[in-house]
């Protein structure tokens, strides 16, 4: 579903009067005010009470969890954005609908309270339900404002007045340094996740991280292993939490300091009232900190204290009939299933001249490449040429098995465009696989899906004319569609960040319903240009992060 963000606010500001008044007849009780914001699922309905002397509650951590979960956003309100983007028609329109229309009214609701604007009486952070955890966090607070200059939130310390002994767990549970190279350990962190990691709200889809995939996440140059946390039962030394942090030197703006990406935060699902989560991030901190690191970087699905930039998922539909089956898509009123697989062919091979996989003598250039393209962008990895080796060839998967397209054990693609004459390196691409179980499902077990990676064009980085550039990068993002299509994926999937925007309505790629925020760990500045522009900079140019 198309439909933009200033038109949805316009539409709003003529809704003001009846969402007040909507609001003001609330009366939801919230039973338990205070939830721990990683476990929280939204408010609590009470049953009203046969009793006339029995009052309902009404707070105004009542108003925020509304908000959160879209309680608070009238039906009117729904029905008269979606008549709008109907009528008005354009790419997408088919396929908007009262859940999808809420899914964005909702996300703007959830980002002005994070930001303080939100008219709900002066939230709080306990009116968010916001538990003392994060309150104690070297990160910006909800409703504060953007920072007067960039910089650190609490400063640095020498290795002796960081912590020296790990965090106490409870009694049952103990402290286990992973070591990623070893199968049986990386196979434990594969099955951990696969089974207790992200999942839809459906609980249809669930990331399937392969061990050749965690081991190209996590053994980036320079990584050390004490930073790959886990928890075990004592008695039988089951894996049943875990955390990652690897390093990552990070230009923000015109900052560059080193930091970790912190990743993987996962617990057992019978464990999560156990509190390891916290417990995990402090441990995580403290061996960083050890290491003379302050920063960090790392995302989520959920709304914590406080985004730096929101992003939104868009997916490229390639085995149409299977995403239609898996209840992945759907086929939009007025158009027929043979009419979408139609519409979403591709090509049988790529279509740029001089295009071919990425070998380890591109690197040089390509490295050149990334630094000049990568200025474009607020926030980037600044990466060395051993750094962007790994990540486009240390994934490549065993040479000589497979087929032309997908080798045995593959979690990158990594293609350059190549002159001919002059052996001069234009432009790069990749991509990455990352599949899902598809839980329950009768006939298929794996969503096999494709995310755009890094890429970069000589169009943009030697000139900043965007209808020069959007035009390329059709070609160029095109061509990595048809090289993921051939490799048998089933959808391919990408954010609005980086040039997205120049080229992600051009290639049929729909809006998703998914939102990922970027947090930044101990550092401060203004708000990064992600799903909307910031401060003059257009949509996605904010973000120059990608995040496995």
């Amino acid at each position: 579903m198309s439909v933009p963000t200033s038109k949805i606010e316009e539409i709003i500001d003529t809704t003001q009067d009846s969402d007040a008044q909507d609001d003001s007849d609330d009366n939801i009780a919230v039973e338990n005010e205070h939830d721990d914001a990683e476990h929280q699922q939204g408010p609590s309905s009470s049953t009203a009470s046969s009793s006339k002397k029995k009052k309902k509650k009404r707070s105004k951590a009542a108003k925020a969890l509304n908000a959160l979960t879209g309680k608070s956003i009238p039906q009117a309100l729904v029905d008269q954005v979606l008549d709008t983007v109907k009528a008005e028609g354009g790419e997408g329109s088919e396929q908007a609908n009262a859940e999808n229309v809420r899914q964005v009214l909702e996300h703007m609701k959830i980002m002005e309270i994070v930001k303080g604007k939100a008219g709900l009486g002066g939230l709080n952070k306990k009116d968010m339900g916001e538990h003392k955890f994060w309150s104690t966090q070297p990160v910006p607070q909800l409703g504060e404002g953007p920072p007067e200059e960039d910089g650190y939130i609490e400063p640095s310390k020498p290795a002796d007045e960081v912590r020296q002994e790990p965090y106490p767990l409870p009694k049952d549970f103990e402290w286990s340094i992973i070591d990623i190279t070893d199968p049986a350990q990386a196979t434990e962190v594969h099955e951990l996740l696969s089974l207790h990691y992200v999942e839809d709200g459906d609980a249809t889809f669930r990331f399937k991280y392969s061990t050749e995939f965690l081991q190209w996440a996590l053994q980036v140059p320079g990584y050390r292993k004490e930073w790959h946390v886990g928890v075990r039962v004592k008695s039988n030394k089951k894996l049943v939490g875990f955390i990652s942090g690897v390093p990552m030197l990070l230009r923000v703006r015109k900052n560059k300091f080193m930091s970790a990406e912190i990743n993987y935060l996962c617990v057992h699902k019978k464990l999560r009232s156990k509190r390891l989560a916290p417990l995990l991030i402090k441990e995580v901190t403290r061996q960083i900190h050890l290491k003379g690191i302050f920063q960090a970087i790392y995302t989520a699905g959920v709304v914590v204290p406080t985004p730096v930039s929101t992003t939104q998922y868009q997916h490229r539909n390639l085995n149409v009939t299977k995403l239609i089956d898996i209840q992945f898509s759907f086929v939009p009123r007025n158009m027929t299933l043979a009419r979408m697989i139609r519409l979403n062919q591709l090509p049988n091979k790529p279509q740029l001249p001089g295009i071919r996989e990425m070998t380890e003598k591109d690197i040089p250039q390509v490295t050149e490449l990334y630094a000049r393209y990568m200025e474009r962008f607020d926030m980037v990895p600044v990466m060395d040429a051993q750094e962007i080796k790994h990540q486009f060839l240390s994934g490549a998967g065993k040479a000589g098995t497979g087929d032309k397209w997908r080798r045995e054990g593959q979690v990158v693609w990594a293609y350059v465009v190549e002159d001919q004459d002059t052996h001069k390196i234009s432009d790069y691409m990749s991509f990455y696989s990352l599949p899902s179980t598809v839980i329950n499902h009768p006939k298929h077990g794996v969503l096999e899906a494709a995310y755009l990676h890094y890429y970069a064009s000589d169009t943009g980085a030697n000139a900043d004319e965007d209808s020069t550039l959007k035009e390329r990068l059709q070609h160029l993002i095109g061509d990595a569609l048809i090289v993921a299509n051939n490799a048998k994926f089933d959808v391919f999937n990408a954010l609005t960040m980086m040039d997205n925007s120049l080229f992600l309505k051009e290639l049929r790629f729909a809006v998703g319903n998914g939102f990922l925020n970027f947090y930044l760990y101990n550092w401060r500045t203004a708000p990064l240009a992600g799903m909307k522009e910031e401060n003059g900079v257009p949509v996605g140019r904010g973000i120059g992060v990608v995040m496995v």
